[in-house]
């Protein structure tokens, strides 16, 4: 049966005319937090969103729900696959079926401006070709089967601090060439179905604000001159006014209910404040996203659901699999340590508290609960032969917090029952419900009702070892804390929806308390009296977090044992890296160093066993002033639930570590081009100008650790010859995808030992005239594969818009005249051909 013919934009526009103002202005604010409003006489249905990057989070209505946990963004950036990209788009639309969701938050290209960005694991990379070129793919992948993309966060939104507030100061070259060129690549090639307007503001030097007001932005470039037909959606709680933003640009207020538009929008319109033709087009914009969907069907009907695919299975595994071990760099190798021969190693040592407790996302809305985790331990040893011996160490904890209070070790002070009693009562102080919850973490959002207005916790802390115990306590909002009738925490901070969207909620700041136990248990009473939260737009929550750190040895006594047992040990793994107290969307890191003490314990390690490989476990950037002595070394990122699987398929072989560095690797902190983000006067001053990351590096002449590309694989490559063809450069011309461009035809041979897979990059070196200009850019790159020993051809392109710098004067693209370079090499450091090519005033390349 062949399903009917979906409405055109004439016949949307005859049904928005036949609904009165109000209706109108009630779909343009969610109905709830995920849902868009449904409106029966439109024939349309609830669109549901979802978050999304390294997965489908849902709508959370199922607390018990989980789901596939893809690696971070940043890994699969550093695949340089756009095909993997796509597939793993496709997945994630398969997982939206499941879940009910119709559009999934992602992917996000601002970009990694800096490396102690809060959201760094979340974004693709430091480069803005290589960011649009991925992002383009898994937009692809995901829409192919019917669900929409929102592109974020539209746009220099790149870092956390004080995000809701600060202003991106630029001038209009920059952001056209760097911050704004990923959303317009992704957008030319893909035709995402929906974009996000993010919470900070643009200044650009033409207009000044936030943007979903930036009119400038919104209306004139991305709606105007790129044409975009879809919705632009506010970021959670991102609409702080009703005129502005409405005649801005933006479309739907997320999320729902919110008092910013709604009656006051209907006022606005019959005030002429805001013309009703603005209003009909942004229902136009979701009715256009609910077509793309499957949620709009005929006036007076709702449309069929899509049936839900079946739960994930091993196919779906397997991809996560491939993506998290394709992902992970080889930054060293000393002497071809890796891959493992494990028919001659009869033991290895298993070590780190990243070893231990892989971070295998990052932290903030990102989250997704996953369908299951794979650990390091459980993959290595489903991987090596039943005979190796393998140890596990923690080598000390990195995390500053303790973990939470387990149901063993607190009771209900009146039954008896492990846990935490929670009483919930009403303004007046009655009792109106209650539960028991088996943990320590309170944080996120209660299942009380309406009438709750306090939640007040009660339980008896039971100290059952001798020696100093550490308590931690954390809570939000309005709150009193007692330990044995004491009050030893209290707060009174009212600032609402703020403490979801700075993260707070869920990293409330601890108060600690160092309590001691002798021979005898002790019993401590602890109640906690939490004022409900009331934040505009999202469920109402309480926030309490109780920590124990029970008596146990020191950190160096930990790196003590665990060099021991790499010195007894065939080989030793050390696993580093960060953990959801440095990396999450809220805030941005402060430093670049290793948490804790895991810099002495590589360092133990490495002397204690020449074969050590060094695994570091982080989304972004971590000083690694030990990596010159490492014999081998892998960046493995957050790596999401298939960690232990894909580590063991890179240590033992199986599958070719063969990514590449999306963002270059500092050695020294005084060397990062940007080194934070903090707004000064509310205003983040983005001075660099065009030169991010490796450009910077390359301009001020700086030596990193490891550079933009860099990663090894499994064999060596000779890079043999290239050959330009060429269609045309254009000086002036307008298309915003860049226009025809070059062709390249690289030839190179896998002289290793084995089978592997290399990714060919293009480096464009434009004149350095009176014109600031990066010294070097990426212009394209392709993957290849080939055997040990075989020829390979790589087919590169590089597109017109490369050559290109934006004119302010005239407002428009502009191909300066003169002699330009090719480099052609494995990173922006290690180029092995050039070809060179010479661009008159009318625009046609010439070779040299």
């Amino acid at each position: 049966m062949s399903r009917p013919a979906l409405p055109d934009d004439t016949e949307l526009a005859d049904r928005i005319r036949a609904l009165d103002l109000e209706s109108k202005v009630r779909l343009l604010t969610g109905a709830s937090l995920w849902r868009l409003p449904a409106e029966p006489r439109l024939g349309l249905s609830a669109v549901t969103m979802s978050d999304g990057p390294q997965g489908v989070r849902g709508t959370g209505e199922d607390p018990a729900a989980t789901g596939l946990l893809a690696p971070a963004p940043s890994a699969l950036a550093a695949t340089w696959d756009s095909g993997l990209a796509e597939r793993l788009g496709t997945l994630f639309a398969t997982e939206a079926r499941r879940k009910g969701v119709d559009v999934v938050l992602a992917p996000v290209v601002n970009l990694q401006r800096t490396p102690v960005a809060g959201r760094h694991f979340e974004y693709f990379s430091e480069d803005p070709l290589l960011t649009g070129i991925l992002a383009a793919a898994l937009v692809r992948g995901l829409q192919s089967q019917g669900v929409g993309a929102c592109l974020k966060h539209f746009v220099a939104n790149d870092s956390e601090t004080d995000r809701t507030r600060y202003r991106s100061q630029l001038d209009e070259r920059t952001l056209r060439e760097v911050y704004l060129a990923p959303f317009e690549q992704v957008l030319a090639e893909a035709e995402p179905w929906s974009v996000m307007a993010a919470y900070s503001g643009v200044d650009d030097g033409t207009e000044s604000a936030p943007m979903t007001e930036n009119a400038r932005l919104l209306r004139e470039v991305l709606k105007g001159e790129w044409a975009f037909a879809g919705p632009v959606v506010s970021d959670w709680a991102a609409t702080r006014s009703t005129v502005a933003s409405a005649v801005g640009g933006l479309d739907l207020v997320m999320p729902g209910p919110d008092l910013r538009w709604g009656e006051p929008l209907v006022e606005a319109v019959r005030a002429g404040e805001v013309d009703e033709r603005l209003i009909d087009d942004k229902v136009l914009r979701l009715l256009r996203l609910a077509r793309h969907t499957g949620r709009l069907g005929a006036p007076g009907t709702t449309p069929a659901m899509v049936a839900a695919p079946a739960g994930p299975g091993e196919e779906e595994f397997r991809l996560l699999r491939e993506v998290a071990a394709r992902g992970t760099v080889l930054l060293r190798n000393q002497s071809d340590l890796l891959p493992l021969a494990p028919e001659v190693i009869r033991s290895v040592a298993l070590i780190g508290p990243n070893a231990v407790a892989p971070y295998l996302q990052g932290g903030g809305s990102a989250f997704v609960p996953a369908v299951r985790t794979v650990s390091l331990e459980d993959g290595l040893r489903a991987a090596l032969p039943e005979d190796v011996h393998l140890s596990v160490h923690r080598g000390g904890d990195s995390r500053l917090r303790p973990p939470y209070l387990s149901a063993a070790q607190f009771t209900d002070p009146e039954t008896g029952a492990a846990g935490v009693r929670a009483d919930y009562l009403d303004a007046d102080g009655n009792r109106v419900g209650g539960e028991i919850r088996p943990c320590g973490d309170w944080s996120g959002y209660g299942d009380f009702g309406p009438e709750t207005h306090r939640v007040v916790l009660h339980t008896v802390l039971t100290l059952t070892e001798p020696g100093t115990h550490r308590l931690e306590i954390g809570c939000v909002g309005r709150y009193s804390v007692t330990v044995d009738g004491e009050e030893i925490l209290s707060g009174d901070d009212d600032r609402g929806v703020e403490l979801i969207l700075d993260s707070t909620h869920s990293n409330p700041p601890l108060r600690h308390i160092d309590l001691e136990a002798g021979p005898q248990p002790r019993r401590i009473t602890l109640t906690a009296d939490l004022t409900v939260v009331e934040p505009s737009g999202y469920d109402r929550f309480v926030t309490a977090q109780l920590r124990h750190a029970p008596p146990g040895p020191t950190p160096y006594e930990e790196i003590a044992e665990a060099a021991a047992a790499a010195q007894a040990a065939d080989a030793a793994v050390v696993v580093v890296g960060t953990n959801e107290e440095v990396e999450s969307e809220g805030w941005d890191r402060t430093a670049l160093d290793l948490p804790g003490h895991q810099n002495e314990l590589v360092r133990k390690v490495l002397a204690a066993n020449p074969r050590t490989i060094v695994v570091v476990n982080a989304g972004a950037p971590v000083l690694l002033p030990w990596a010159d002595e490492a014999p081998a070394l892998l960046w493995a990122w957050l790596p999401g639930q298939e960690a232990g699987h894909a580590l063991a398929d890179v240590l033992l072989g199986r599958i070719e570590p063969s990514g590449r560095l999306p963002w270059t690797l500092p050695a020294r902190a005084e060397d990062v081009p940007v080194p934070d983000a903090r707004p000064r006067d509310g205003i983040v001053h983005y001075s660099e100008g065009v030169h991010i990351g490796h450009r910077a590096w390359d301009k001020g002449g700086l030596a990193p650790a490891f550079p933009f590309g860099h990663g090894l694989g499994w064999t060596r490559w000779a890079y043999e010859s290239v050959a330009l063809s060429q269609s045309s450069v254009s000086a002036d011309l307008p298309d915003p995808a860049g226009g025809d461009g070059l062709k390249l035809t690289v030839e190179l041979t896998n002289t290793g030992p084995r089978a592997g897979r290399e990714v060919v990059q293009v480096y464009l070196e434009p004149p350095q005239d009176s014109l600031d200009r990066p010294v070097r850019l990426l212009a394209g790159f392709a993957t290849v594969h080939a055997a040990a020993g075989a020829r390979a051809t790589a087919d590169l392109h590089v597109p017109a818009r490369a050559f290109r710098v934006w004119d302010t004067s005239r407002g428009r693209w502009h191909t300066p005249p003169g002699r330009y370079r090719l480099r052609i090499g494995r990173s922006s450091r290690d180029l092995r051909l050039m070809a060179e090519l010479v661009i008159d005033d009318g625009g046609f390349p010439a070779a040299a």
